[in-house]
């Protein structure tokens, strides 16, 4: 007999278990049989039938109550009720239960079919929605997996291709360089052999700053979260970037609020951060083509309520434009041209957002940018990440 044939017919007579049990078997179902409630729990238990016909009133557990404790074991179990014409009521009740159909006493033949027929409709239509959804599942899957497979090749792409013009503007640069040099020595002449070293010196430094900026950007090292005084980082690229402004005629400024309590955060990658912003700042303001407008760059620190610090880099620069802005943080995207990387901004973005943090600027064309940074609150990492 295949698995769906079995069935277990439960009652407490045992004239209607023979009789009934008899027509069955002739139907071709493997009949088990139960003389109350708690002996077709252990045989349900052991046998697994798909279908159970079920008195409702019998002594002790009775039809009700084996419903239940099958449905709670194997809902997909179907249960038939055999029912008195005076317990209507009840029959009723079960199909509020779990129950696929009730049958009246004395039995009729036809009826008895019926049900077991409806019974087994709904075990093939189980069947088949499981199988659906399984099939839906694994095919959602696939394609999902197809999916991330295609973001991930896109990635590598986009990654490939922004280095690619990246490294194609440093070998550029050192060709130029290179061909100067040349020029110089064919020429026996010291100007084209001093423009031509400078040139070189430059795009070995861009090939190095390249190369940190890759592995700052690969690593994915948790912030070494330290109390600091959150204008430190200021200060420090303040000095650091200062003589790069008076070489560029840049005017640098700082604007510290001295009321704001120490901070939790990553001192290096903060200042990392500022360092890229500032950077950006003084070169914006070199492309300033507003006549007796001298560049300017502000450094400033902010408190709020809302956050820990708030950083801004403003500028009087070149600014950019609605599509520049919203590009920014995306991969090597750079307004510089064949000066800049993309790299910078990306991994300042990615410092932030290691931080918990916000960063976003205001923008506009011929006017200049506005940077802000914005650091959440926080307790001492080590003692919460000890709690």
């Amino acid at each position: 007999m295949v698995e769906n044939e079995k069935i277990l017919l439960v009652d407490d007579e045992e004239g209607i278990r023979k009789v009934l049990g008899i027509s069955l078997a002739d139907s071709g179902y493997n009949v088990m049989t139960a003389a109350n409630g708690e002996e077709a729990i252990d045989l349900f238990k052991k046998m697994d039938p798909p279908i159970v016909l079920t008195d409702i009133k019998m002594p002790g557990m009775d039809g009700i109550q084996l419903l239940k404790r099958i449905k709670e074991d194997s809902p997909d179990t179907e249960v038939i009720m055999i029912t008195g014409h005076g317990d209507m009521d009840l029959a009723i009740e079960s199909l509020k239960f779990g129950a696929v159909d009730f049958i009246t006493k004395p039995i009729n033949d036809d009826v008895l079919e019926i049900a077991l027929k409806r019974a087994k409709e709904r075990i093939f239509l189980k069947a088949k929605l499981k199988e659906y959804t399984e099939n839906l599942e694994r095919l959602v899957q696939e394609k999902t997996q197809k999916l991330v497979n295609a973001e991930r090749l896109a990635a590598v792409g986009q990654t490939v291709a922004g280095l690619a013009h990246a490294i194609k503007n440093v070998t550029g640069g050192l060709t130029g360089g290179v061909f100067v040099l040349e020029k110089g020595i064919e020429l026996d002449n010291e100007k084209y052999l001093s423009e031509g070293w400078e040139m070189v010196k430059a795009n070995v430094g861009r090939v190095k700053n390249l190369a940190l900026d890759l592995l700052n950007f690969s690593k994915e090292l948790a912030p070494d979260y330290q109390l600091c005084d959150p204008n430190q980082p200021v200060r420090e690229v303040f000095d650091l970037m200062l003589p790069r402004a008076s070489e560029y005629g840049v005017i640098l400024e700082k604007d510290l609020n001295k009321g704001i309590p120490e901070v939790w955060l990553d001192p290096e990658g903060i200042h990392r951060c500022l360092l890229n912003l500032a950077t950006n700042a003084i070169d914006a303001c070199t492309d300033i083509s507003r006549p007796h407008e001298q560049g300017k760059v502000v450094l400033r620190s902010v408190k709020t309520e809302s956050c820990a610090v708030e950083y801004q880099v403003v500028d009087n620069g070149c600014g950019m434009d609605q599509e520049a802005e919203t590009k920014m943080f995306q991969g090597f995207f750079s307004t510089k041209g064949s000066r800049g990387t993309g790299l910078g901004l990306m991994i300042t973005k990615k410092i932030i957002d290691e931080h918990g943090g916000f960063i976003g600027c205001e923008s506009e064309r011929g006017k200049g940018t506005r940077f802000i940074v914005r650091l959440p609150e926080k307790d001492n990492p080590s003692e919460v990440k000890a709690g």
